[in-house]
């Protein structure tokens, strides 16, 4: 109605981070919950440092809530910000507003993966968003009897659109401070709580909870919709005995969230659970807000054979995709290429019609649904003075999918027993500049190898990591 873009930032990315995506976007308002004041107050502080005296403060609307701490919410206060309720109090009630005259116009902004080297600042319009809003009560079979926990993050592609659909088919949503098994359980026993979203780090945690964390039989069947990294089929088939009917979706920010469903069919209720798992784990079709979904070789542009095996890029096209990078056109001239959107995510099509994403071509790691620039961490690794040479790649996790693995070759030697006592070092040198969950959990220590031209080979590293096998489950 006021005609702005929203822009939801990440609140687990670092003060420098998120001021370098403020500054980027132009914020002109930022708007924020208590508990995060702290983190959006430091980053302000380093625009205006950067700055100087060409800053200028955007507008700050602190959001209280009466069941936190009141100290926080007075503490932003005297800083000059607005609390939210009053700021409201100043708006107009007849103000006579205006829908967008094209459908074409921006409705939100959101970052890939909060990268300072090539920012990826994902520009959405309204046409996709009603489309995939819209597509998504579909895709779920929702109406205005949804109970909805938030379990997923809005700031994931302004929580997969689902921040929308319930707007419009008049759904309930439940909201969470802390997502746990024990209160995603409570929810569903006590809200009536039908439907909720998650990366397979949040199914994870379901499965594994503790008896007293849980309360079972469900009772209802409860829709559990999974993306932001493939689900192994032994979770899939775990949470389905519990009693959940999940629905395995993908997509990227660039297309409004998941954008294909494998749908179930029938007679898979008939095969055994380990292969109605492994086509569950599929990514499956096309939503029916997408016009255009292939597997193609990206030379050629030629669709690959349905035949499960050959590999070519995951390519769309249609009202679901995006404007565009904001103020990035040389990345918005690779990402359109040839009329279609390059996921840059390579997989095949099966017999049936149904893709599965079998490797990604960019070197991006999931960690619990989140995206983590391997550029990135491998520039903070570098920044330590014993460090000559490194690569960090994704290695498997117990708890969260993936997390960073850094190969690193020594500027000098290091002997056997103080391996562990460095490589903790590094990890602490990282932590004072990444977001937590950026920071490697693994560091190996050799050379790197190279190809002639002096490039490292990232798919030997990452054959090394999965020889490794996962990084184990903390049982502290």
């Amino acid at each position: 109605m006021a005609g702005a873009v929203v822009n939801c930032v990440n609140i687990r990315l670092n003060a420098p981070t998120v001021a370098f995506l403020l500054e980027h976007s132009s914020a002109e308002v930022v708007m924020v919950d208590q508990e995060f004041f702290s983190l959006a107050i430091d980053s302000l502080k380093i625009i205006a440092d950067q700055k100087k005296g060409s800053f200028k403060q955007p507008l700050v609307i602190v959001i209280g809530d009466h069941t936190c701490d009141p100290s926080a919410l007075q503490d932003a206060l005297r800083t000059g910000a607005i609390e939210y309720e009053k700021f409201l109090e100043t708006g107009d009630p007849e103000f006579a507003w205006k829908p967008p005259q094209d459908e074409w116009k921006s409705i939100a902004l959101g970052y890939t993966s909060g990268t300072t080297s090539n920012p990826k600042g994902v520009v959405l319009h309204h046409r996709g968003a009603y489309l995939m809003s819209l597509s998504g009560a579909l895709v779920w079979k929702m109406n205005d009897s949804a109970v909805y926990l938030w379990t997923l993050p809005m700031f994931h592609c302004n929580g997969w659109c689902y921040t929308w659909t319930l707007a419009a088919i008049c759904g309930t949503s439940i909201c969470l401070r802390q997502v746990t098994a024990k209160a995603i359980f409570s929810a569903i026993a006590n809200q009536g709580v039908t439907h909720f979203c998650g990366a397979p780090v949040v199914l994870n945690t379901i499965i594994n909870a503790p008896p007293s964390d849980t309360i079972l039989p469900l009772p209802r069947v409860v829709d559990v919709m999974t993306a932001g990294a493939a689900p192994p089929p032994s979770v899939l088939a775990s949470m389905s005995k519990l009693g959940f009917r999940v629905a395995h979706t993908y997509g990227l920010s660039e297309t409004y969230g998941p954008s294909t469903v494998c749908a179930w069919k029938p007679e898979w209720d008939i095969l055994p659970d380990d292969e109605r798992a492994r086509l569950h784990a599929r990514q499956g079709i096309r939503y029916v807000g997408m016009e255009g979904l292939d597997v193609v070789d990206p030379k050629t542009m030629v669709p690959v054979p349905a035949d499960g095996s050959t590999l070519g890029e995951i390519v769309m096209r249609g009202n679901a995709i995006m404007k565009g990078y904001l103020k990035n056109p040389k990345a918005n001239a690779e990402a359109f290429e040839n009329g279609w959107f390059h996921s840059g995510d390579l997989g095949v099509r099966h017999p049936d019609g149904y893709i599965e994403v079998k490797d990604r071509a960019k070197d991006i790691i999931i960690s619990g649904g989140e995206n983590i620039s391997s550029l990135e961490v491998e520039k903070a690794v570098y920044m330590h003075p014993a460090v000559l040479e490194a690569s960090v790649v994704a290695r498997a996790d117990e708890q969260w999918g993936e997390s960073p693995c850094a190969f690193v070759t020594l500027k000098g030697s290091v002997d056997g027993p103080n391996e562990a006592a460095l490589a903790g070092n590094i990890m602490r040198f990282c932590r004072e500049r990444l977001p937590g969950y950026w920071v490697p959990k693994s560091v190996v220590f050799g050379p790197l190898p190279k190809t002639a031209t002096g490039k490292i080979k990232k798919h030997e590293l990452r054959a090394k990591a999965k020889e490794l096998g996962p990084v184990r489950k903390s049982r502290m």
